[in-house]
């Protein structure tokens, strides 16, 4: 009888799991800002973000809004998020609010490649959650910010929005952001890229199983290569086109090899444009 109770304890644990975690402004945004803020306070520290890729050149991704998110209690937390209009921002909606915490305001920031110096900031409280978010599963994890007018140039310009039935299977895209470079790593003051394969939902849901729903887009991280800690809500491009919002990589870490997941811009390409 005690087997039986430890199995079936056991089985009800391992179904309790969850291969992503979903309070992201406690795990990761709040001391992920804490930690760029003190890079780029540091004089002497050089590196880069996102991992196993490389630093961004100002003005290569015009698009790409570092996110400075102000939660309720007065925390900063960090994300990313891409401007589609002058007036208009997408983000993940996880980056507005989780289970465990919410925000008041946000801070786009444009025009740089350092998070907390320099460029174009403009604040919003008026952020649009899709209507059927799911905080506990990340489903349908994408937002809208609205924004006053932004002027437009070389180093700030709106990204195409992805439509049509493309899936993008084994299409190369890149992920920008201020995310850090490995989960044990210390952060740059720069914002930095990586190029990443596009792989099917159906290899995506060997590691994350129901997780993965048909609005979701994953790509393959060989050899340490994809988004981390503090990318939320960052883009995923091929040119100048989005096609993914960034949403979710493994509780495990950023470097283990897992696929890393977003939301499929193409699934919500007319509930985005509705909001524009």
């Amino acid at each position: 009888m005690k087997l039986l109770l430890f199995v079936v304890g056991f089985a009800v644990a391992v179904s309790a799991y969850s291969p992503i975690d979903t309070d992201y402004h406690n795990t990761y945004g709040v001391p992920e800002a804490a930690r760029i803020k003190q890079a780029e306070e540091s004089t002497d520290f050089d590196g880069s973000r996102i991992t196993g890729g490389s630093s961004a050149r100002l003005g290569q991704f015009p698009y790409l809004g570092g996110l400075l998110v102000t939660l309720t209690d007065g925390r900063q937390s960090a994300c990313g998020s891409s401007l589609i209009s002058a007036t208009r921002a997408v983000t993940a909606a996880h980056c507005w609010v989780t289970r465990n915490a919410r925000a008041r305001q946000v801070t786009v920031v444009l025009g740089t490649i350092t998070l907390f110096s320099g460029g174009v900031r403009v604040n919003s409280n008026n952020v649009r959650v899709h209507g059927s978010y799911n905080m506990n599963t990340l489903a349908n994890d994408i937002a809208i910010i609205v924004l006053n007018s932004v002027s437009l140039n070389n180093n700030i310009r709106p990204i195409g929005i992805a439509s049509g039935s493309n899936q993008y299977v084994g299409t190369w895209a890149t992920a920008s952001g201020f995310g850090r470079t490995s989960d044990s790593s210390s952060v740059s003051s720069n914002l930095n890229h990586v190029n990443l394969q596009v792989i099917t939902n159906d290899v995506c849901r060997r590691t994350y199983g129901s997780t993965v729903i048909a609005s979701t887009i994953c790509t393959a991280t060989p050899n340490g290569r994809s988004i981390c800690q503090g990318d939320s809500g960052g883009p995923l491009a091929v040119g100048n086109t989005l096609i993914g919002v960034t949403s979710f990589s493994h509780r495990q870490g950023c470097t283990r090899g897992h696929p890393a997941g977003f939301a499929r811009v193409t699934s919500f390409n007319s509930w985005i444009r509705s909001n524009m």
